[in-house]
């Protein structure tokens, strides 16, 4: 943790979305603990246990006790999925557990600051910002501090559909910049708890299932690892799978003579639409 000189201005000039976070902070924010506790006990005793039946596969404190420092990534196609990842990790850990949010979103107003701040922890990441200074936040914090999970959502934005996108590289930039592992969280029934399109969630099940811890690569192998693993568990949910399926479908439904037949009707129908040409 950093030392603070008390005597300079390094704290006072701090934009208020960032005092929340333990590189800035010169000690414990009790009243902030306090709050992120009650919070805790709201989504885990009540939400998340009798409005959404919450399921966690998996054992977070055994992926805790050998990786106190991690980006946790997960795919995003909900307003829960933040809420559900927080609901499924143990409390003990939350100090440590820090999102990365959506700065004109996340902290758009005052209630939403301060829900952000003190519920979730959230780091403000401006997505129009051009001088890299939430690059260098992340980094910062993955660098410096000895104990963090840093949840990041590599698709860059909700699903509209369900569908798992394809990563954007700056999981796989933190990662191998700082040399921090990489763990795997699949979210299960979170879209179809509350898609893109609702106003608010419906009740029902959900599933957090924790997965491997992936060494820093690339982000073509983090990707390919991710889709592999949750392809275990529920096949057929990406997105640059579909265009392929769409065509085995095509093709297995065809028997030889079809497609002959439908190559015969093509030919004739280029044909005669050259000879229409004037």
């Amino acid at each position: 943790m950093r030392e603070w000189n008390y005597e300079n201005d390094q704290w006072t000039k701090l934009p208020i979305h960032l005092r929340h976070l333990p590189l800035f902070t010169r000690h414990l924010d009790w009243a902030s603990i306090f709050i992120r506790w009650l919070w805790s006990n709201f989504l885990k005793l009540i939400f998340f246990r009798f409005y959404l039946q919450l399921k966690v596969v998996g054992d977070f404190a055994a992926v805790y006790k050998k990786n106190p420092k991690l980006i946790v990534i997960s795919n995003h196609a909900s307003h829960l999925d933040a809420l559900s990842i927080a609901a499924a990790i143990p409390f003990r850990y939350w100090l440590s557990l820090y999102f990365a949010a959506a700065k004109d979103y996340f902290f758009s107003n005052y209630w939403m600051t301060f829900f952000s701040k003190h519920c979730i922890g959230a780091i403000p990441i401006d997505r129009k910002d051009r001088k890299g200074e939430a690059v260098r936040l992340c980094v910062d914090l993955l660098t410096k501090l000895n104990s963090i999970w840093l949840v990041l959502f590599p698709e860059g934005t909700r699903s509209q559909t369900g569908k798992i996108s394809p990563f954007k590289k700056g999981v796989s930039m933190f990662s191998l910049r700082t040399n921090t592992p990489i763990l795997f969280i699949f979210l299960e029934g979170a879209y179809e708890r509350w898609p893109k399109s609702a106003a608010f969630a419906s009740p029902g099940p959900l599933t957090v299932h924790v997965g491997p811890v992936h060494q820093p690569a690339p982000i073509e192998d983090i990707y390919a690892a991710y889709k592999t693993w949750v392809n275990t568990i529920k096949p057929g949910l990406f997105e640059d799978d579909s265009t392929i399926a769409a065509e085995d479908l095509f093709q297995t439904g065809l028997t030889d003579s079809d497609r002959a037949q439908a190559e015969e009707e093509a030919a004739a129908l280029k044909l005669q639409t050259q000879q229409n040409k004037p």
